[in-house]
């Protein structure tokens, strides 16, 4: 087995990080199996070199190796490219075509940005990984493929998880071994001499003198965030070589290649959305057309009460709190009820048992429960539903960002099962 520092010396793989020399290392133990391996890091930290150490020092060497790009290929091609299509499979599909599994059977396929897989993909993907089988788009035949599986992703797996953006049961098939590759800014020991091999490249390259940085730069570029990683790096080595007349470059000038170099302060961002942070516009509207329908009912039954009683006082007595409610606070002052200078006459409601004549003059009175339209009935188990859950289930909080009482609340959570 060859060592870790002549693996990195054959692959150009620069820097002596303890965690780069721990992702090398486990790379090459875990070659001379046909284990399924996830790299995970960063954009721009190099992972697609770990999946040609995996192949190179497997027994799998003389088969071959394709690197596939998810996140490159459309959507509606994807499976096509991966497991092949049968002629007339679709429109353009004028001839029978291998996919990549069929072409790499012996060898070794690199899956890179598998987090950007769609749903669909991924559940052929499973069953390639389960016991080596797959249907060409447009067959009914079951082929078999023998190839090794190495995937690269950027993206939290776990958030895309949580999301439904990614299959949970392919999570733990891929990442059997999962490799972690850092990102530039915490291996500070290697971005000079990442550096310097890139600008004697760009030297060769371009036939020109080899650009070199003062102290005070070199502490610079160690200091800064380096979101892109050695990608980064490398562009800004060859923007310098190219670009700089003087070849001894100090922090003035190199400050000038570094964009937004006075944003990487510490800051408090909170993860956590407002209280009435609606997802978008629809939602909003769902939630005005919620509140005018919890008003409307609080309206009826005020007219009820108002109906049965006769007695104005005493009913805005009884229902203050609702009052408030429907007229807001600022505007209370303005509602008052005023008592008839005739002692108002009592209305009677007519007992559904005893037909009157005048049974349909206040048929509007006896339907409270409006009949749901427009699928508003869902939309408020839907609202209630993610306000519970920005909550945390507290029923206090979502209770007054919905705009009703922590009452009407549990009455509608008892009412949908929730």
């Amino acid at each position: 087995m060859e060592s870790v520092q002549a693996i990195k010396q054959r692959f150009g793989i620069i820097g002596n990080d303890p965690k780069l020399n721990r992702a090398v290392e486990k790379a090459i133990q875990v070659a001379p199996t046909d284990i399924s391996v996830l790299v995970t890091g960063e954009s721009g930290v190099g992972k697609e070199s770990i999946p040609k150490i995996i192949h190179s020092l497997s027994h799998r060497k003389h088969g071959k190796y394709i690197a596939v790009n998810c996140g490159a290929i459309p959507e509606g091609t994807i499976d096509s490219e991966l497991f092949g299509h049968e002629k007339g499979a679709f429109t353009g599909a004028t001839q029978t075509r291998s996919g990549y599994f069929e072409v790499a059977s012996g060898g070794t396929i690199f899956l890179d940005e598998v987090g950007e897989l769609p749903l669909t993909t991924q559940v052929r993907l499973l069953r390639v990984l389960e016991n080596g089988e797959f249907i060409k788009v447009g067959s009914s035949k079951v082929q078999k493929t023998d190839v090794r599986i190495v995937a690269a992703t950027n993206v939290n797996m776990f958030e895309a998880i949580k999301k439904e953006r990614f299959r949970e049961d392919l999570y733990y098939r891929l990442s059997t071994v999962e490799i972690l590759l850092p990102p530039l800014r915490e291996r500070k020991g290697d971005i000079h001499l990442l550096f310097r091999k890139f600008a004697s490249d760009f030297a060769t390259k371009y036939k020109m003198p080899t650009i070199r940085l003062t102290d005070d730069a070199v502490s610079l570029l160690e200091k800064y965030h380096w979101s892109g990683n050695i990608r980064q790096l490398r562009n800004i080595a060859e923007q310098i070589s190219v670009l700089e007349q003087e070849r001894t470059i100090s922090a003035t000038s190199l400050h000038g290649y570094l964009p937004n170099i006075g944003s990487n302060l510490p800051a408090v961002i909170s993860s956590s959305k407002k209280e009435s942070d609606f997802s978008n516009e629809r939602e909003i509207l769902y939630k005005v057309l919620f509140d005018m329908k919890s008003d409307l009912n609080d309206l009826k039954k005020l007219t009820m009460e108002l109906m049965q009683s006769g007695n104005m006082q005493q009913v805005q007595k009884d229902n203050e709190g609702l009052i408030r409610k429907i007229y807001r606070e600022d505007e209370q002052e303005e509602v008052r009820f005023e008592e008839p200078a005739a002692p108002a006459e009592v209305l009677q409601i007519p007992s559904p048992s005893t037909p009157s004549k005048e049974e349909d003059k206040y048929h509007f009175a006896e339907e409270i429960e409006e009949e749901e339209t427009l699928s508003l009935h869902d939309k408020e188990l839907e609202l209630i539903k993610k306000s519970l859950e920005r909550h945390r289930g507290k029923r206090k909080a979502a209770a007054e960002e919905l705009g009703i009482s922590e009452r009407t609340l549990y009455r509608k959570i008892k009412q949908y099962d929730l």
